[in-house]
């Protein structure tokens, strides 16, 4: 009985080291997740809004009768781009059509002919025709009207908040509908604001290489904010809360463990964040992908 003894507790020790070794081995391991990887960057990286800015010519001329009478001859067509001082109009008076040249038969030295010929007074192209071949006209009546092509800018609308970005902004980019690029300059703005939009319109002066329509719209973009060497990472390493008013991201502080690490963001890009705070060193690995829903202090694994 006595030899037994020692065996039955030997028995029993052995298993219950058995039942623990099945049990650790029940247990699932912690999730590993995979994730990729990324490092702080410094570029340069800007703040700016998109708005739209209508062609517009200031200076237009009005072609004008000066005198009583016929048009006899028309040169002007809607569109047509017309030089300085051409000839656009031949006017007769109703009385050298109702005579004709008897007068200089009966007096040769009179050089009585009753016809005036209308000129451009600049270069431009006409956009309203109001008289043709055969129309009676009065003295002062307007016969066309010449926009002067030196006189095109690009009218913005700007919201009265932005009005100190104008001085950061002299030389902009104007992109048209058909993706030509057009380098403007700020010119003045009118001493005057929508009382319902609140905005100010701003001129923007260009100088193109051929003609562009009055009416277009082209898209301007305004700088509110630059900086040439911000602490950027990738938007998709920049994690935030439902409300989006806290934002983290997932440091490595080994080859298996993630830490959240909360920031402070500032000026966003396309594809650019930056990160006011905190300072992080140029080896920190920052999460990328699979990043998303992973805890604080999670296991991940780095997919080469």
């Amino acid at each position: 009985m006595k030899n037994l003894l020692p065996l039955l507790l030997f028995s029993g020790l052995f298993l219950t080291a058995c039942n623990q070794n099945k049990e650790a081995a029940s247990e699932p391991a912690a999730p590993v997740t995979p994730v990729q990887v990324t490092y702080v960057e410094t570029n340069p990286l800007s703040d700016f809004i998109e708005l739209n800015a209508v062609s517009s010519y200031l200076q237009k001329s009005y072609v004008k009768a000066n005198i009583n009478g016929y048009v006899q001859f028309s040169g002007a067509q809607l569109g047509k781009e017309v030089s300085g001082h051409e000839n656009l109009f031949t006017l007769i008076t109703k009385e050298a059509r109702a005579i004709g040249n008897a007068v200089n038969q009966l007096d040769p030295g009179f050089k009585f002919s009753g016809i005036s010929k209308i000129r451009a007074e600049q270069r431009g192209f006409i956009t309203q025709v109001n008289h043709q071949q055969g129309d009676y006209v009065q003295d002062g009546e307007a016969l066309a009207v010449i926009s002067n092509r030196n006189s095109l800018v690009f009218l913005l609308d700007l919201p009265y908040e932005l009005r100190s970005v104008v001085d950061q902004n002299k030389n902009i980019e104007l992109i048209l509908p058909d993706g030509e690029k057009l380098k403007g300059t700020l010119g003045g703005a009118m001493p005057s604001v929508d009382s319902a939009a609140q905005t100010q319109r701003i001129m923007i002066r260009v100088n193109p290489s051929h003609t562009i329509p009055e009416g277009l719209i082209a898209k301007v973009r305004i700088t509110r904010t630059a900086k040439s060497n911000a602490q950027t990472l990738p938007k998709s390493a920049v994690l935030a809360n439902e409300t989006e008013d806290e934002f983290w991201v997932m440091k490595l502080i080994n080859d298996s463990t993630a830490v959240k690490v909360p920031i402070k963001k500032g000026i966003e890009s396309a594809q650019f964040i930056e990160i006011i705070d905190p300072i992080f060193n140029s080896k920190d690995r920052i999460i990328t992908t699979g990043n998303y829903g992973i805890a604080d202090t999670a296991k991940v694994k780095v997919d080469k």
